[in-house]
C-alpha cells in the first residue's frame, strides 16, 4: 500500500503504477485495487483538513493553481487553492487545500470561517495574488489582518510580458521598485522604470504595477527582514513547482477528489522536507514582536 501511495504521490497514473509493480516486483495488481488504496487517502484528507490549527500565524500565503477536472461530462479549468502558513517559530505548515470553480467573496468567507473554526484567532499578514473578494472576506473574519499583494506573483506576472533574453535585466530593474526605502521612493522608482527603456518596451508591466499599487504600499512599511520573508520566492514557489509538475503528468482529472488526492500527497511529501525555519526568521521575529506587539507576544 505504501509503495502504491508513494508512486501516486510522484504523479504516476494507475496504469503506470500497475506496469511499475509488474516490472519491478512481478506483482499483478488490478487497477481497482490501486484505486481502492489511493481512495483510502480521502479519509486522511478529511481528517487533515479538519485538524486544529495554531492560534496565530504571522504570515499566511494564499495561492491558486489551475487544474483541468472533468465535471458533468466536460473538462473545466478549476482553481485549487493552497494556504501556506508560517508559524511563530518560523516553521511552515500547509493549512488547507480547496477546489473551487470560481473565486469570490462568498468562497473566501467560507475558507476564512473554516480556519477560524479550526482554532486560528489571528493572522498578522495575509499575502495574496489579487484573489477576488479576498481582502473583504479576510477582514470580516480577522479584522486586524494586514492584506498584502504578493510581490513574487507581481514580479512573475511582469516577466510574463518579457522576452526570454530580457528577463534577467527586467527583473533587476524591478528590484529597484520593491527594494525602495519607503512607498514614496518606490513610486519614484516605478515612474523611473516607466520612463526608462524597459518601461517603454513593456508598458503592460507598468500598468500592472500601478493597478496593484494600493495593495503594494503596505509592504514598504515593513523593515527589510520582514520584507525579505514576504518576497522570498523559495517557500511558495518551490511548493508551486512540485504541484505544477504533478498536475502536468496527469493532463486532466476525472473528479475533484482525484485532484485532491494527488495534490494532498504531493503537499504531504513537501512538508516532510521542511526541517528548519528560514535563516531570516530570527531577525524577522524580532521585528514582528515590535510591529505587532501584544498580538505577537501573546503567541
Amino acid at each position: 500500500d505504501d509503495k502504491i501511495v508513494s508512486m501516486y504521490a510522484r504523479g504516476m497514473t494507475v496504469r503506470e503504477i500497475q506496469g511499475h509493480l509488474a516490472e519491478l516486483y512481478g506483482l499483478d495488481v488490478s487497477p481497482e485495487l490501486i484505486s481502492a488504496v489511493t481512495d483510502a487517502v480521502l479519509d486522511e484528507i478529511a481528517e487533515w483538513q479538519n485538524r486544529p490549527l495554531e492560534a496565530l500565524y504571522p504570515l499566511v500565503f494564499f495561492d491558486a493553481l489551475r487544474v483541468k477536472i472533468r465535471d458533468e461530462g466536460t473538462v473545466r479549468n478549476k482553481a485549487v487553492y493552497v494556504a501556506l502558513g508560517v508559524r511563530v517559530d518560523g516553521r511552515k505548515e500547509i493549512l488547507g487545500l480547496w477546489v473551487e470553480q470560481t473565486e469570490g467573496a462568498k468562497f473566501w468567507l467560507r475558507v476564512m470561517t473554516e480556519l477560524k473554526n479550526r482554532g486560528v484567532e489571528d493572522i498578522l499578514i495575509a499575502v495574496v495574488d489579487g484573489l477576488k473578494g479576498f481582502p473583504d472576506a479576510i477582514t470580516a473574519v480577522f479584522p486586524q489582518a494586514q492584506v498584502q499583494t504578493c510581490i513574487v506573483h507581481l514580479i512573475r506576472t511582469s516577466l510574463d510580458f518579457v522576452s526570454y533574453k530580457d528577463r534577467k535585466a527586467v527583473a533587476a530593474a524591478l528590484r529597484e521598485i520593491y527594494r525602495a526605502k519607503d512607498a514614496d521612493a518606490g513610486a519614484e522608482a516605478l515612474n523611473a522604470f516607466a520612463a526608462g527603456s524597459w518601461g517603454l518596451k513593456y508598458p503592460a508591466i507598468v500598468m500592472s504595477w500601478r493597478r496593484h499599487w494600493s495593495a503594494v504600499i503596505p509592504f514598504f512599511a515593513f523593515p527589510a527582514d520582514v520584507r525579505r520573508i514576504i518576497y522570498t520566492t523559495n517557500a511558495i514557489e518551490a511548493l508551486n513547482a512540485k504541484l505544477r509538475r504533478a498536475v502536468r503528468t496527469r493532463g486532466h482529472f476525472p473528479t475533484d477528489d482525484s485532484a485532491l488526492k494527488l495534490l494532498f500527497l504531493v503537499l504531504n511529501l513537501a512538508e516532510k522536507e521542511w526541517r528548519m525555519p528560514p535563516r531570516e526568521w530570527a531577525m524577522a521575529k524580532a521585528q514582528f514582536a515590535i510591529l505587532f506587539d501584544e498580538r505577537f507576544q501573546a503567541a
